[in-house]
């Protein structure tokens, strides 16, 4: 007679076996999507290479996107396609990444799991959005120390992915204040920890502005660091107002009278 199981329990064999089929399937289908990335290449280049085309062609700057090795064109083409796949395949590696995690989270946590992902998807995306609007900024800044009489000859490789870091570091940086909520969720931060470390707060903004601005003009780190001030605030507001909704949800035991 079979033995029951009702609370779902693996062995740690039966945990590696799992991860293994997870990361199995995750890596099949992120390089099927590779595949898929490989065709987009020549759009995407063509896009992300649009603001330095309009830059040179605007600002008179003599400067020219090149390959400087033989191999240089292939590797790119590489680089660029996985990147693509991991894009393309995140709802497929996501889900089998929540589904490994899932049964051992109970229904509250999934809700709240739910509700991070939900909100962090968006802010991901303004983030990248930010940096694709600074993006020209940030190359008319660094081309201008080129010296006069001189031409820029910029490795095709090192621009590309110099712009899809970028993209990358602005994403994350807006992710983080909904982070700071889904530790409040989980009582791991209270809204008034949140508050009392605002000036850490304000100096770990400017650092990571800091660090994603690959160039030193004041304006242009001030339009990553204001709106992750912003929401560092707006996160301990939100984390503030969970509290006191929770507080009212809470029964209060009535006291006896001795």
């Amino acid at each position: 007679m079979a033995k029951r199981n009702p609370e779902r329990r693996m062995s740690l064999s039966g945990h590696l076996r799992e991860l293994r089929n997870r990361l199995y399937w995750s890596a099949l289908f992120i390089a099927a999507a590779s595949v898929g990335g490989w065709f987009l290449f020549e759009p995407v280049f063509d896009v992300l290479q649009k603001p330095f085309k309009a830059l040179a062609a605007t600002e008179q700057i003599s400067a020219t996107i090149i390959f400087s090795t033989v191999s240089a064109p292939f590797d790119l083409r590489m680089q660029v396609s996985i990147f693509l796949g991991l894009i393309l395949a995140s709802p497929f590696w996501l889900y089998n990444l929540w589904a490994y995690i899932a049964p051992a989270l109970n229904l509250k946590t999934r809700r709240i799991a739910i509700t991070f992902v939900t909100a962090a998807t968006p802010l991901f995306l303004s983030g990248c959005y930010l940096a694709w609007t600074l993006i020209p900024t940030f190359v008319r800044s660094l081309l201008s120390f080129t010296p006069e009489g001189s031409s820029a000859n910029i490795s095709a490789n090192d621009y590309i992915l110099f712009t899809l870091r970028i993209l990358i570091v602005f994403g994350i940086a807006l992710v983080l204040p909904a982070v700071l909520l889904l530790l409040n969720f989980l009582g791991v931060l209270s809204a008034g920890t949140i508050l009392k470390g605002w000036r850490l707060a304000v100096f770990i903004a400017a650092v990571i502005a800091a660090l994603a601005t690959p160039v030193s003009d004041p304006m242009s780190m001030l339009l990553l660091a204001v709106p992750l001030i912003a929401l560092y605030f707006f996160a301990a507001l939100l984390a503030k107002l969970l509290e006191r909704r929770k507080a009212k949800a809470t029964p209060t035991e009535p006291t006896s009278d001795v």
